[in-house]
């Protein structure tokens, strides 16, 4: 890491966090509400052979919509993978107010594993702190009382991290650049031609067009992604619904609190916690409510039962 870096300032973003006026170039930490993480105990030598089979393991997991890119890095005897959408999060930025030219470096809170000794305030609600050697977001009301919160500063930039220059201007390399502009010329003669040209000139036409998304592939992803999202928007909507429940379901857990018992389908969801004892019962079921589930109950055993539909 560079000095230059690490004597910006260091921004932890959030979802809803408010609208930002900066008037300094900053770096940006996201929290895992912006990535999905993956690690694996692979006999791989280099990070590029990593990267390589990295959207094979996130199979399932990501949306099929959606161009991902990955980072990878060896952290003890494992491999870290980081899933992240950076077109999303590029906007996301956008719409806060922090513009491209005030962008430094990105960072992802997992690569400030160690520096997360104790929880750190990620708005007024929630929190980020290290579980099993992975940082998670939780409610602050299931901390405990004497759990302090640190201060979040520039201790916490890791060795290395991403330019978002292309993020914000361009997501195309010059020459694949140049091609879209080809491409749009193309559709432009497409159309204002095919009412009297004929029917060989408008293939030769579309032959051309086919050639392009051929050489660059990452351009047909993004011509059709659009229409696939279009497509798949319904479906999309139920699918993030249960990737926040889960999300928010996972976040209730804590020490004496584990799952006995989780099933979810298109239109309900069931999950049962096994508490250590009533007190730690009530605190779940506390959490629970403020969390804004509606249907939370007490079964024999100091189970808390959640059941409600998506």
């Amino acid at each position: 890491m560079s000095f230059l870096a690490k004597s910006k300032t260091l921004l932890l973003v959030y979802r809803n966090m408010p609208q930002q006026n900066l008037s300094e170039v900053v770096n940006i930490m996201l929290p895992p509400q912006f990535y999905t993480l993956k690690k694996e105990a692979l006999p791989l030598k280099y990070a590029f052979q990593a990267k390589k089979i990295a959207p094979s393991l996130f199979d399932g997991l990501l949306e099929d919509t959606t161009a991902y890119d990955y980072l990878v890095y060896k952290e003890a005897d494992q491999w870290v993978f980081i899933a992240y959408d950076l077109e999303e999060i590029a906007v996301f930025l956008q719409n806060k107010g922090i513009k491209a030219e005030q962008v430094g470096k990105l960072f992802f809170a997992q690569q400030a594993l160690d520096a997360f000794k104790y929880p750190v305030a990620l708005g007024e609600k929630d929190a980020l702190l290290t579980m099993g050697d992975v940082v998670v977001n939780l409610p602050r009301i299931a901390l405990k009382d004497e759990m302090k919160l640190q201060k979040f500063n520039e201790s916490f930039i890791p060795k290395n991290g991403l330019t978002l220059n292309t993020a914000f201007h361009s997501y195309l390399t010059q020459k694949q650049a140049i091609a879209l502009a080809t491409l749009f010329s193309i559709f432009a003669l497409l159309f204002f031609t095919e009412g009297w040209r004929n029917g060989s000139n408008s293939e030769e036409i579309k032959a051309q067009i086919n050639t392009l998304l051929e050489e660059y592939p990452s351009l047909q992803s993004q011509y059709t992604r659009k229409s696939i999202a279009q497509k798949y928007r319904t479906i999309d909507t139920v699918e993030r619904r249960k990737r926040d429940v889960i999300k928010t379901l996972a976040g209730m857990l804590f020490k004496g609190v584990k799952v006995g018992y989780f099933k979810m389908d298109e239109k309900s969801f069931i999950i049962r916690y096994s508490c250590s004892d009533a007190k730690v019962a009530k605190h779940l079921r506390e959490i629970a409510k403020k969390l804004g589930f509606a249907s939370v109950k007490t079964l024999t055993g100091n189970t808390v039962q959640i059941e409600e539909k998506l």
